[in-house]
């Protein structure tokens, strides 16, 4: 019981707490639900794996976006992890391919540049016309985005290099806009 709360507590988000009720619903449950558990864990980490090009999570290496004949392949959309590509995949309004970095830049936790995952995209430079930098608009999302883009242009210094726009949300009033919030809106403004 102590190796299993041990080994759950190292699951992002919980704790010693989490990991007991965890492994005591786990030892309650039928045999087959812990077996059901056990082999899912199993097949995820045999059948995938991280996208030789872009890092996303895929079954087959390279993956289907870096393999599609229908997406526009020198259009790169920097994103913080593989669950943001869904979320840029919902609005159909994007067609190029992606590259996940797998976290955000933050000398407070210890991730540096060389933690992340973008030895790859630089690599895939030579034939990229555009870079969009999609990573979250939190302290460290803009970190990484202005590193990023300085290091992007260092490498190349003709690449489109762009950032997603952030600002007031759709269906929001501005009177609960915070400061950074309405600045970046107005910076972000577009002709109507």
């Amino acid at each position: 019981m102590t190796r299993l709360i041990d080994e759950l507590r190292k699951l992002p988000g919980v704790g010693t707490r989490s990991a007991q009720r965890l492994a005591f619903h786990i030892l309650r449950s039928p045999a087959e639900d812990a077996e059901a558990l056990a082999t899912a864990i199993r097949e995820l980490k045999l059948h995938l794996r991280l996208c030789s090009v872009c890092n996303n999570i895929t079954d087959v290496d390279p993956c289907t976006f870096c393999t599609s004949a229908v997406r526009d392949q020198r259009v790169v959309c920097v994103v913080e992890e593989p669950t943001n590509i869904a979320t840029i995949e919902k609005t159909r309004g994007y067609n190029g391919v992606y590259h996940v970095l797998h976290g955000t830049l933050s000398p407070i936790g210890g991730v540096g540049p060389e933690q992340l995952r973008m030895a790859n995209l630089f690599t895939r430079l030579a034939a990229v016309d555009e870079v969009i930098l999609a990573t979250s608009p939190t302290t460290e999302g803009e970190a990484t985005a202005g590193y990023l883009a300085l290091e992007l242009r260092k490498t190349k210094p003709a690449l489109k290099v762009t950032r997603i726009a952030t600002g007031v949300p759709a269906g929001s009033d501005i009177e609960y806009a915070d400061e950074v919030t309405m600045t970046r809106a107005m910076e972000g403004r577009r002709e109507f």
